[in-house]
């Protein structure tokens, strides 16, 4: 057993020491963008409200709307339009993947590209979390090497409970790892900080590199299929990301205006508090493909739903205005409710704000670990010569009488 032991500690100082940057990388964004929604709606409080011409005052068509912005704007294409059901918010438009213009409803006056550079900034520290900002061809090494290391601190964290694992289940042989104690210098130090933070933080990074292994590895994700008894989803990207087909028209049909679409969707959830429609579905006149012509998605989302992230996706007829099909949480089968619930742990975003603080605290101790984990490392294996004080602090630190 104290063989396993020893060869288990050093394959989990090497890998660590092998991956640790990038883990610190991935933690350090990770606190980062933490809230980064809350933030940008702070931010960008002033320029989503408009002011009431009057009561009942008729709305510009949003198609309107969606080529004011475009008109306004040197690059990207209109890539979705966000309504809210409050008559003094402004009408979002996203532009590409990450940019979105606010405009008047009423006027039609472009109000801004809300807080370009906050969302520039959480936008650059997305993609160094994902793939380490890397561009081009190579982001998909980037994605590997950000996956493996997450798959790697998966297994540290496991592997570090294990050698944690106290022989004795006793205060004096626990306390110093559980809080922090104040006088220690050098290895002692690094040695407490290092077992105290991984105590607290432990459960919740197994979650967050848990749930990371199902966002990086597609076998991941449709094991989670597999295990709940359900068959993975064939179309790649996020389970029910497939387009909905429904019949081309047998005759040159003008598409519904998109107040129409979008009215229709709203109909099916009267306590919405956002609807987002992604541009792009159908075809602006005629028969369409042979099998048929993508339906318009609006996805609504409800004042305090259960799960906190679920919303409801209601597919359009671009051309009748009727609804081909309505899928809510309720809907999935267990396997996509637990991919979903996955998704959103990962953030915290699953239990609200006070997850996401929990999770950018335990990302905050990922940083920590990587640092203390390091210090040991480089004082094992660089350190010209021990000072007679450190074995003293450090046997104290493991072995603090009990009080």
């Amino acid at each position: 057993m104290r063989t396993f032991r020893n060869i288990l500690f050093w394959i989990h100082l090497i890998v660590g020491v092998a991956t640790g940057l990038v883990i610190a990388i991935m933690s350090f964004t990770g606190v980062v963008i933490a809230f980064e929604k809350q933030l940008i709606e702070w931010a960008e409080r002033e320029v989503r409200t408009v002011q009431l011409p009057s009561p009942g005052a008729p709305r510009l068509p949003v198609e309107e709307l969606v080529e004011r912005v475009h008109a306004s704007r040197s690059e990207g294409q209109p890539s979705g339009v966000t309504v809210y059901p409050e008559p003094t918010s402004a009408v979002l438009v996203s532009i590409g993947r990450g940019a979105v213009s606010y405009v008047n409803p009423y006027t039609g006056e472009v109000l801004g590209n809300g807080a370009t550079g906050l969302r520039g900034f959480f936008q650059w520290n997305v993609q160094l979390h994902r793939w380490l900002a890397a561009g081009g061809d190579n982001r998909a090494v980037g994605k590997a090497v950000t996956g493996a290391s997450n798959a790697v601190f998966l297994f540290l964290a496991i592997s570090g409970l294990y050698l944690w694992w106290p022989r004795k289940w006793t205060l004096r042989a626990m306390r110093p790892s559980l809080w922090f104690r104040r006088g220690l210098k050098g290895k002692a130090r690094d040695w407490n900080w290092h077992n105290v933070i991984g105590f607290w933080s432990l459960p919740v990074l197994i979650v967050l590199t848990a749930s990371g292994m199902v966002i990086s590895y597609k076998w991941a994700s449709s094991l989670v299929f597999t295990m709940t008894g359900n068959t993975p989803p064939a179309a790649k990207g996020p389970p029910g990301s497939a387009t909905v087909k429904v019949p081309a028209p047998a005759e040159e049909t003008p598409r519904k205006p998109l107040d129409v679409l979008i009215a229709e969707a709203q109909r099916t959830s009267p306590t919405w508090s956002s609807a987002t429609l992604r541009l792009g579905g159908g075809t602006r006149g005629g028969k369409g493909g042979s099998d048929g012509v993508d339906a318009v998605t609006v996805t609504l989302r409800e004042a305090e739903a259960w799960p906190l992230f679920s919303s409801t996706q209601v597919s359009l007829n671009p051309f009748s205005g009727e609804v081909a099909k309505q899928e809510t949480y309720a809907d999935y089968n267990s396997g996509r409710k637990l991919r979903t619930w996955l998704r959103f742990l990962h953030t915290g975003e699953a239990l609200g704000l006070w997850g996401q603080l929990v999770a950018a605290i335990a990302s905050l101790g990922g940083v920590f670990l990587v640092y203390t984990g390091f210090a040991l490392s480089w004082r094992r294996f660089f350190s010209r010569r021990r000072t007679n004080t450190e074995p003293r602090e450090e046997a104290a630190a493991q072995s603090e009488p009990a009080a």
